[in-house]
């Protein structure tokens, strides 16, 4: 197995060669220029390289190495960062300034609240998460900020991860063609860059910064780093590397880092989590551009001591430092300079209609007996019940707040004042005359009197989760599946609306006619919700995860598949169960889900027909028909699934393609896929860890389409030599 060793150094100094970059050595003063020649890396005519180069022509070494973390490359006037001393940046640099932003623009005030990631996720729609990236930027840049900490993704190991709603679900194409969509619509307009995090392999909060995840070559490559890959495709500015070691080295420090630029072709750079790098040489050595934060590791003094004692040579700095410049110009900070203050606000209508449309995408019907919804337009009592509904904290401090969005710690990550579900669905009872009753559910037994006097019950689950911590298991919190199902048996026209940020088991499944999963919802959720459950709107989304019907389902089943046996002070987390995560688990070991990955219902039926599939050189052409059969329009999401040979030895199916069509009562479309052997999710290949390569394997590969990955009923066979 691969152990990913940091790479060796030349132990002399003294010997290096001279650097790539024709960078002024210590010794030396930045060569006095005239006004014009200045700044010649703001020639706009110039490529992002040359550019590039020009500047650190310019710049001294305690210049250069200003570029190597986070703070002292993105004030250029300031000298003094954590105790660490550098000379005032050449002229004509910009000010950057980082922010969080996997979801919204982290808690300035004044953005917009959208929706968690794993909601985008279920809208299975590229085109809506470019334009929620585009917003999102736009909003950081009007709030003085230029590098966003976005998007997120992981490869959904377990569901109990705490960061899961941060994530984009559980496969590889999926996550990253919306990471790769998200990337695109945040560096839009060239004033904003983009960061994918966390590389890789960081599926766990617990002993995030003390663990190992140890992996064979193959599925590290299929698996873990392959959403990466597919996402580079966009061109981010940079990568974040994790807290995590994979297989025993700091994922900052690991060769993996300079291993993923050379083989993609990727122009970024790569820069820390906080407090993720362990050591100075061994991580520039391997990869590691950028500190995040203040010095600590990358500080003069340390790297002047590594270049002394041989551990890493000028060339590693000055090829470190040409990626951050280089980068920040192809994304256009140097050019668009920020605003000289931060506007009040910046959420827009505009913005606040993307994020309703993320939650009217993103929700997912689960469930829906005796089509119990939509809610009939006649004058009925609806009965609300549950602390998330409203924005009236309950005894627990739990309102809609509280699954806005994902926790940071033990508060919402983004400041946040919804329109409750409440409120959005009381203003929509009221146009058909109808009348909202109301508990938190604190008491049970008036909980149950207003469930007995209503005509429609829609109670609201929840399960908080977020960064620092994983959840001990999958049921909803503070007595959430007792509630309802005490509610549900007062009540069998019961319809439950979860908000969670992962899968959660579901105790009370047959005694509701209906399940909305609605995720984190963000600022928009009550409007949102009430178009949904009205059918003004109708439901698209589908699972980008798979819900399991219990956890002892779950592929990490042993206490060394999870969380992890510590040992010398780490705790050692095997992935022994190797390429079977999320759906493939479940197919390969015909474990039956409550809810399998791609599932979603909707107001209309849609049928499936005249599969056509065709091998043309190293692509497999796929053709069928999407029908709506029912009686409103309606957006499907068909999926295509392939099954490799058994010699290839993979777990069950794999998407390798999926597609959005809307469409009117009775009418049809014909749906065309290529794909191709060499795209970045490698579709019809697998990685030969003794060649060190993709191998697309001979013989019957199984092709199927439909709606989800359990409902396939199209079905042919082709032939690969």
């Amino acid at each position: 197995m691969r152990t990913f060793p940091p790479r060796l150094v030349p132990v002399l100094a003294a010997l290096v060669a001279a650097p790539v970059l024709a960078v002024t050595t210590p010794a030396q003063a930045a060569p006095t220029k005239s006004a014009a020649e200045e700044c010649a890396w703001m020639d706009t005519g110039k490529s992002a390289d040359e550019r590039a180069r020009l500047l650190l022509k310019a710049s001294t070494l305690e210049q250069t190495l200003r570029w190597l973390d986070e703070q002292a490359a993105n004030n250029p006037a300031q000298t003094t960062f954590n105790g660490a001393t550098y000379p005032v940046q050449v002229p004509c640099t910009p000010t950057v300034v980082y922010s969080d932003g996997p979801d919204s623009v982290r808690n300035p005030g004044g953005v917009t609240a959208f929706p968690t990631p794993l909601a985008q996720a279920a809208t299975w729609n590229p085109r809506l998460a470019q334009q929620k990236g585009r917003a999102q930027a736009q909003e950081a840049y009007g709030k003085r900020r230029n590098v966003l900490l976005a998007p997120g993704l992981a490869s959904g190991r377990t569901p109990l991860s705490g960061r899961t709603p941060e994530y984009l679900g559980e496969d590889s194409l999926l996550t990253g063609t919306l990471a790769a969509a998200g990337v695109k619509g945040i560096q839009q307009d060239g004033k904003v860059g983009a960061t994918l995090k966390h590389y890789v392999a960081n599926e766990q909060e617990l002993d995030r910064q003390t663990s190992s995840s140890n992996i064979d070559e193959r599925t590290f490559r299929q698996v873990y780093q392959l959403p990466f890959e597919v996402a580079l495709k966009a061109g981010p500015a940079s990568v974040m590397c994790s807290y995590n070691q994979v297989n025993g080295v700091y994922a900052c420090e690991n060769e993996i880092l300079d291993d993923l630029k050379k083989e993609t072709g990727w122009k970024g750079y790569v820069m820390s989590d906080f407090g993720s790098v362990h050591s100075t040489g061994p991580s520039l050595n391997a990869g590691l551009d950028q500190e995040l934060n203040r010095p600590i590791w990358y500080t003069p003094d340390r790297i002047k001591a590594a270049l002394a004692d041989g551990s890493t040579t000028r060339k590693e700095i000055d090829e470190a430092a040409f990626r951050v410049v280089r980068s920040y110009i192809r994304a256009g900070l140097f050019d668009n300079p920020l605003p000289a203050e931060a506007a009040a606000n910046v959420s827009t209508p505009a913005n606040k209609a993307i994020a309703r449309e993320v939650v009217e995408q993103g929700s997912v019907l689960l469930k829906n007996d005796r089509k119990a919804l939509p809610l009939k337009g006649r004058k009925q009592t609806i009965a609300v019940i549950g602390p998330t509904a409203s924005n009236e904290p309950n005894a627990n401090g739990i309102s809609a707040k509280s699954t806005c969005s994902m926790l940071f710690r033990t508060t919402p990550a983004v400041t946040c004042t919804p329109i409750s579900p409440l409120d959005g669905i009381t203003a929509r009872a009221q146009k058909n005359g109808s009348t909202v009753t109301y508990s938190n559910g604190d008491d049970v037994a008036e909980a149950t009197r207003l469930a007995k006097e209503a005509d429609v019950v829609l109670v609201f689950g929840w399960l908080g989760m977020g960064e620092f911590a994983d959840i001990p298991n999958l049921s909803l919190q503070q007595n959430g599946d007792a509630l309802i199902s005490a509610v549900a048996a007062a009540n069998p026209n019961t319809v439950a609306v979860l908000e969670t940020g992962s899968a959660v088991t579901m105790p009370w499944l047959k005694q509701v006619r209906a399940v909305v999963q609605a995720w984190y919802p963000g600022e928009q959720q009550g409007n949102a919700l009430a178009a949904l459950l009205w059918g003004d709107v109708n439901f698209t989304g589908k699972l980008p995860m798979t819900f399991p019907k219990s956890e002892t389902d779950l592929p990490t089943r042993t206490p060394e598949q999870y969380p992890g046996v510590v040992r010398d002070g780490i705790r050692q987390v095997e992935y022994s169960e190797g390429l079977a995560v999320g759906y493939k688990w479940y197919d390969s070991k015909n474990i039956d889900p409550i809810f399998e990955f791609g599932h979603g219902l909707s107001y209309t039926t849609f049928t499936y027909s005249d599969l056509r599939t065709s091998v043309r050189g190293d692509s497999v052409k796929v053709t069928f028909r999407v029908r709506n059969s029912g009686e409103r329009a309606g957006t499907e999401t068909p999926q295509v699934y392939l099954t490799l040979p058994a010699a290839a030895g993979e777990p069950g199916k794999r998407l390798v393609a999926f597609d959005q069509v809307s469409l009117k009562p009775g009418a049809a479309q014909t749906v065309s896929v290529t794909i191709h052997e060499k795209s970045a999710d490698r579709p019809l290949s697998v990685w030969d860890s003794k060649k060190d390569q993709w191998r697309t394997p001979s013989g019957t590969y199984r092709v199927q389409v439909g709606d989800s990955s359990r409902s396939l009923p199209l079905s042919d066979r082709i032939n690969l030599r």
